[in-house]
């Protein structure tokens, strides 16, 4: 699953009038360089959360070139479910297996291949794997920790990088309406001994400020981070 439902308001107004994962950075849009990235890896079905200005985005999908992974809308209109609310609209397009979950507006070179690795050797009680990354100036208090033997913890020594692999089996026990983030599931997994984390020391970046768009843009034409082949090239 890739999530692309956000306003993208910190960015405004360049995301007034189009959605955050639809602007460029080095010559593609964020949301097709995540797109390309998952294909890469082997995924053959990604499912798609949106909200604002959600039809732009639909446009972009249905302009892909044949031979991609075939994209599949789960349409919020204007709910605004967050991300653990948008994640539980969607369990009946993504099925009863572990599913990875990747944030549009993140630009990293992580593999997406080792999520794809981490749902072919699920462990039956994981809840969680989240990839977890050094803390950037604007996360510096962080969020989570990773042990040596990759358990997923509660001390913030980590930011959340907004790429992970989740089973549904998460999202049973919430009962607090269908507006929630993640982080809170993720915590829970992770008292109950349930979740698990690798980190990621490569390029990282959470792309939500002007600052931060600029830097993406200023990396986007480095060797690791050039234009990926997408469907059709």
């Amino acid at each position: 699953m890739v999530l692309a439902a956000g306003r993208g308001s910190r960015l405004a107004p360049l995301t007034d009038e189009c959605p955050k994962p639809l602007l460029e950075v080095g010559g593609i849009t964020l949301l097709e360089r995540t797109l390309r990235s998952l294909e890469t890896a082997g995924f053959e079905r990604i499912v798609l959360n949106v909200s604002w200005l959600g039809e732009q985005i639909r446009s972009a999908v249905r302009a892909r070139p044949a031979g991609g992974a075939e994209v599949v809308i789960s349409d919020e209109g204007e709910l605004r479910l967050e991300t653990g609310g948008g994640i539980y609209r969607a369990l009946s397009l993504l099925g009863r297996r572990p599913f990875a979950v990747v944030n549009s507006d993140v630009l990293t070179d992580f593999p997406m291949a080792r999520l794809a690795d981490q749902i072919e050797r699920w462990p039956a009680t994981r809840l969680a794997h989240c990839v977890l990354v050094p803390n950037p100036p604007h996360n510096a208090g962080g969020d989570f920790s990773c042990d040596p033997d990759g358990h997923l913890h509660n001390e913030p020594r980590l930011t959340f990088s907004g790429l992970s692999v989740l089973h549904p089996l998460l999202f049973d026990s919430w009962v607090h309406g269908n507006v929630y983030p993640l982080a809170p599931l993720l915590r829970g997994a992770a008292d109950e001994g349930r979740a698990s984390a690798e980190v990621w020391h490569g390029y990282w970046n959470d792309v939500g400020t002007r600052k931060r768009l600029m830097e993406a843009r200023r990396v986007a034409g480095s060797t690791q981070l050039a234009h990926p082949a997408g469907p059709g090239d």
